[in-house]
Formats: structure tokens, C-alpha cells, sequence
């Protein structure tokens, strides 16, 4: 078991727990790994609702509406997709909070504008606040997936106001 990944999880279970509040999450490049990290820790039932993987631009477009325009206009890797990828997630389920990840892990995939390492994340609390990053993380395959589940949890502390990593 990967402890830092169990530990965020834990208090992100902790933080949505204290204060009443589900988790639905919805995945591109992290294939679900935020789910398998949030579903290690015993009783995530109680703040854990649901996941959506989202592979392909067409997943995103059937499970989570995502507009075709804005696939073809901004691509699956841009904070606008994350952004309507989180509403997909608060509407698809009764959720109250919400994240996503679209990026590309590599090592292929990559282009010059939007090369391996790059990752959107987006969080979202159902009729309220909404939030979007990009990030540029370094490594493999394995580790820029990793560090996008660490930037999304963290983000969710964050917004749900438990404060990110630092705050450990």
C-alpha cells in the first residue's frame, strides 16, 4: 500500500465526513485511481459516492455530458473539460462534491501544446463554488498519475477547506 496516498485519502474521508458531505469523482488519465485510493481506506462508503472512468472523449460525452464542442474545440485535456466533467459527476450522482482529471500520462500522447506531464483537474460543490488547475508534472507514466491523484485529493481538501498536503 502506497501510505501517502492512503493517508490523503484518510483525511479527505475525514474532512467530507465532518461535514456531511459525498465525493463522486470523475477519471481520464488516472483510470480510477482515485476511487481505488479513496475506497482503501474502511467505511469510505459513508463520504465516497461513486466513480466515473472516462477514458475516451465519447465516455466523456455519454456519462458525464460533456459537449462535443468543447472536446473538439479545447481538447479532453484542458480545465474546460474538467469543469464540465465535474458537472457531469454532480449530475450523474447525489454527490455533493465533485472532482475530475483529464491528461496525458504518456509516454506517448503527447503534442507541444499539450505534452506528457500535463493534467487538468477541476473540483466542484454542488451549487456552489467551482475550481480548475493545470498542472505540468514530471516522470512516467506511473508517476504523473500519481502525482495527478495527490494534486486532485489535495485540491479537495482544499476546497471542502481542510487545507492540501501541506496542512498534513
Amino acid at each position: 500500500m502506497d501510505q501517502e496516498l492512503f493517508d490523503l485519502a484518510l483525511r479527505a474521508g475525514r474532512a467530507l465526513k465532518a461535514q456531511g458531505l459525498m465525493l463522486a469523482s470523475a477519471e481520464s488519465c488516472t483510470g480510477g485511481w482515485v476511487g481505488q485510493c479513496v475506497t482503501m481506506v474502511s467505511g469510505s462508503s459513508e463520504w465516497f459516492e461513486r466513480g466515473f472512468v472516462t477514458y475516451t472523449n465519447l465516455a466523456k460525452t455519454e456519462m458525464l455530458g460533456v459537449r462535443p464542442a468543447t472536446l473538439d474545440t479545447h481538447g479532453a485535456v484542458s480545465e474546460q473539460t474538467v469543469r464540465e466533467m465535474v458537472e457531469g459527476a454532480l449530475a450523474g450522482s447525489h454527490a455533493q462534491v465533485a472532482l475530475a482529471v483529464s491528461g496525458v500520462a504518456g509516454p506517448t500522447g503527447g503534442t507541444p501544446q499539450k505534452p506528457v506531464g500535463l493534467v487538468c483537474i477541476g473540483w466542484g460543490v454542488r451549487g456552489g463554488e467551482r475550481r480548475s488547475a493545470t498542472f505540468n508534472f514530471g516522470g512516467d507514466r506511473d508517476a504523473v498519475r500519481r502525482q495527478a491523484v495527490i494534486a486532485a485529493l489535495d485540491g479537495l481538501l482544499e476546497l471542502v477547506g481542510a487545507g492540501g498536503a501541506s496542512a498534513a
